[in-house]
């Protein structure tokens, strides 16, 4: 006891009580994927709360001098039957609300097991132990610290760790700002209760009733072409008349209201009062139409594709072991899932962060769990090592559920979600997203963080060529830009079965209106030659601005490949905007080659007999005010009308050149993502409004350092800090955002004879890098989406490893028999060697 007391005595300035703003890392490792569940349960620093798996406490404590430890260990048990309840399970309800865990919503999944909990303070490197209990005999001071410090570690909310599924309602509506201030005409309108057709067209369900004027029209079309034909929208968009109910709807309980101002379904306490205006008795409506709620929710239990993609309807056979590790679903997170299974598979990747694991893990910062290399290293050590690719724990007595074959314990990589989601204002969230911009969100996550050290995004990186072709000169215009993906578009009209999907519309439209169950799905044939095609055809860019005439002309622009990436990437445009800029998704079927060949897309550069357009910016002023951009306020006015800031459509004007809807909108889609998405236009040179901001202070060198520190030289941090008024964070986004410009200007310095401390560090590559080789591929994986849009459904990959093809469906790996590579999102292609 005196040894143990002399031990304690020597470690109690160190031991430290959870405060508010302390993240607790008690569920979870720091460098693996170890759990209080694992073998040797998980210490947790009672000085800094970080977590560690017996493997990796004793080299934390090596490398920090941090002694003492709480221990957790707990042992899964099955619960107990209620001897009270009923024989055998209820019957499931079909779910009637759009909710988890929300009477008539789905069923979460109940707890089948329960847990004991060991609890001890281990004290190194003696590896003292002490039991929660075992502190009697100790002075009241030292027990009184102690058992505070355990308590509040216990108690403590964890860091990660958040429930993987939970109670969520998605029909709690708000009510509308517009629901006790809402103007009504007094126009005598009156409504029947029966009987209703669209104002504009012959649409009979769908229909909705504007509560400002009493128009009946229906509503949005949907991505399938079901639905209506937008005139309610349209209406709204020429009246501004906010507040529409869906007539079918009504009952004495309620209805269904939309705000379009407001872009949501919303509550109307003063329905009774506004349907009244119109002559509708609410106590005497019946419901005679599907709610919005309803729709959703078959739209949610749609089937076909989901039993395609995931080949339901087949016994596979689990796999296990290294490279066949599952990653369990943490609320919505399989487009991750499905992503970094492909990524890890590319040897590139396991370079740079399985290989160099302990190095990496050796140079990670004070809080491993903020570092990006860290965590990225512990993923790939986690899917490829096999210590997680174990048959899920069972209860040992009952027969594993049929969908539950195949089912791993895997890896919770709620570290690795939480640090690359943060900040972000959608991979922050549990909501669903889109595989194809995570993906290129974790591109320039790796880009931020290899800066000045080997980068595996080479792999990916190519250089595309673009050719623009004044058809009044004749003169022409060659740029190049970096990418990473290759986006193939889909001509539906090259479609090999359209007598059949014609055949399909009308009998489709057909069972609609006579209330018949819709026939089974034809899905549209496209050759993949025909999209390869579309992708290297001449698109003509109107109002062009044509150097050469010092006018607006109109061109063709020519796309093709300067360089040939090791992997390619290529996304299948399937989700697209109609030209209403409703999302709808096309349902194709593309017969993608395993050996691919796109040779005839290299470009050629500038041409015997081609004439260069002058390099001059096109003059966007105006006579009277040099300094004031003149834009298409025409395209401002549209693209504001899409929900987008007024500031940030000014900008995508401007830095487009006033070159139409469409490529400001892309410019748009590119930069939602920037800090100063929404900030006004900054001129350079320019004063009042819209000038550049100039700062009066130096940049701190604190911030110099950071951003040298990333590889950059000091004259780039001080350019990038000056531009974002001292601003540390804006300063990383801008000088990531102008790199090309940067390495320019540094292969200009270099060029002239400027020293290296003049310019540029000699670390940091001019331009760039790209590999290049033949353009011919083999496919090795694609990642596949279920559902009517990327903002929901599911994803799933499937990658070929050893000879043979193998679907990851989160905790799920199983070898696959029906790869359905026609279905395919995204497709990555592996450069077959000469």
């Amino acid at each position: 006891m005196a040894e143990l007391s002399e031990a304690l005595l020597s470690v109690l300035p160190a031991i430290r009580v959870p405060k508010a703003g302390d993240r607790v890392h008690k569920e979870e490792c720091a460098f693996s994927f170890d759990t209080p569940e694992s073998d040797g349960g998980l210490y947790i620093c009672m000085n800094t709360f970080l977590g560690f798996g017996k493997q990796y406490v004793e080299k934390y404590y090596g490398k920090t001098g941090h002694r003492v430890y709480l221990h957790l260990k707990r042992t899964r048990k099955l619960k107990e039957e209620d001897s009270s309840s009923s024989a055998g399970d209820p019957p499931r309800k079909k779910p009637t609300r759009l909710a988890i865990g929300i009477e008539g919503g789905f069923d979460i999944p109940e707890e089948k097991f329960e847990y004991d909990e060991d609890v001890k303070i281990v004290i190194f490197p003696e590896h003292l132990e002490i039991p929660r209990d075992g502190l009697e005999g100790l002075p009241d001071m030292v027990q009184d610290r102690i058992a505070s410090a355990v308590e509040a570690i216990l108690t403590a909310d964890s860091a990660s760790r958040k429930q993987e599924v939970q109670a969520w309602d998605g029909e709690v509506r708000r009510v509308s700002k517009h629901a006790f201030s809402l103007h009504q005409l007094q126009n005598s309108v009156r409504i029947p209760p029966c009987g209703w057709k669209c104002n504009k067209c012959d649409m009979r369900e769908n229909l909705w009733l504007n509560m400002t004027d009493g128009s009946i029209l229906c509503g949005r079309r949907y991505f399938d072409g079901s639905g209506g034909n937008n005139h309610a929208v349209e209406h709204y968009r020429e009246t501004g008349y906010p507040l529409a109910v869906k007539l079918g709807t009504i009952t004495p309980d309620g209805a269904d209201v939309y705000s379009y101002d407001e872009d949501d379904m919303v509550l109307d306490p003063s329905l009774a009062e506004h349907l009244a205006h119109f002559g509708i008795d609410m106590l005497k409506m019946q419901k005679t139409d599907k709610t919005m709620t309803e729709l959703e929710i078959d739209m949610n239990q749609r089937i076909g594709e989901w039993e395609l993609i995931q080949e339901s309807g087949v016994q596979l056979k689990p796999l296990y072991g290294p490279g066949y590790t599952g990653i369990r679903n943490l609320g919505n997170s399989c487009y991750l899932n499905s992503v970094v299974q492909v990524l890890f598979s590319i040897p590139d990747f396991q370079r740079k962060y399985v290989d160099k694991l302990e190095k990496i893990f050796q140079s990670s910062p004070s809080d491993p769990t903020q570092d990006f290399s860290t965590q990225v290293a512990k993923l790939g050590h986690g899917l490829l090592s096999g210590e997680y690719s174990k048959p899920a724990s069972g209860d040992g007595e009952q027969q594993p559920d049929q969908n539950q074959k195949g089912m791993q314990d895997g890896i919770a990589p709620r570290m690795f979600k939480s640090l690359i989601g943060k900040g972000h204002p959608e991979f922050s969230t549990n909501r669903q997203q889109d595989a194809q911009e995570f993906f290129l969100h974790f591109i320039n996550m790796v880009e931020r963080n290899c800066r000045s050290s080997e980068n595996p995004n080479e792999v990916f990186r190519f250089l595309v060529e673009e050719k623009l072709k004044c058809l009044a000169t004749e003169k022409v215009k060659y740029t190049q830009r970096v990418d990473y993906i290759m986006q193939l578009p889909v001509p539906m009209d090259a479609a090999l079965n359209k007598d059949e999907l014609l055949e399909y519309e009308e009998r489709k439209h057909q069972a609609e209106e006579e209330k018949q169950p819709l026939p089974e799905l034809v899905r549209a044939k496209v050759p993949f030659s025909s999209c390869l095609e579309a992708y290297g055809a001449p698109e003509q860019v109107d109002d062009f601005w044509s150097t050469a005439l010092q006018a607006k002309s109109v061109a063709l622009k020519t796309t093709r490949f300067a360089s040939f990436p090791d992997y390619l990437v290529i996304q299948i445009k399937k989700f697209t905007f109609g030209l209403d800029w409703v999302p709808k998704k096309l349902d194709v079927s593309i017969e993608m080659p395993e050996e691919l060949d796109i040779s005839a897309l290299q470009g050629t550069g500038l041409q015997a007999g081609e004439e260069e357009m002058p390099d001059i910016a096109p003059p966007l002023v105006t006579p009277d005010e040099p300094k004031a951009p003149m834009l298409d306020e025409s395209v401002i006015i549209q693209l504001v009308e899409m929900g987008f800031p007024m500031d940030a459509c000014r900008k995508a004007v401007y830095y487009t050149g006033n070159s139409g809807a469409e490529a400001a909108m892309n410019w748009i889609m590119s930069h939602m993502d920037d800090p100063d998405f929404a900030n006004p236009l900054v001129l350079s040179g320019s004063s009042g409004p819209g000038s550049t901001i100039i700062c009066p202070d130096p940049p701190s060198e604190d911030s110099v350092a950071t951003i040298v520190s990333m590889g950059f030289s000091r004259d780039q941090a001080m350019k990038a800090l000056r531009a974002t008024s001292n601003s540390l964070e804006r300063a990383v986004d801008w000088i990531f955002s102008h790199i090309d410009d940067l390495d320019a200007e540094a292969a200009m310095d270099i060029s002239e004879g400027r020293s290296a401390a003049e310019s540029i560090s000699e670390s940091v590559p001019v331009g760039p890098k790209v590999r290049d080789g033949p353009g011919k591929y083999q496919l090795f994986a694609f990642i596949s989406h279920m559902g009517t849009s990327t903002m929901c459904g599911h994803y799933v990959c499937h990658i070929k490893k050893d000879g043979r093809w193998v679907i990851y469906n989160d905790q799920k790996v199983c070898a696959s028999e029906k790869p359905p590579k026609d279905l395919g999102y995204i497709y990555f292609y592996q450069r077959i060697p000469s």
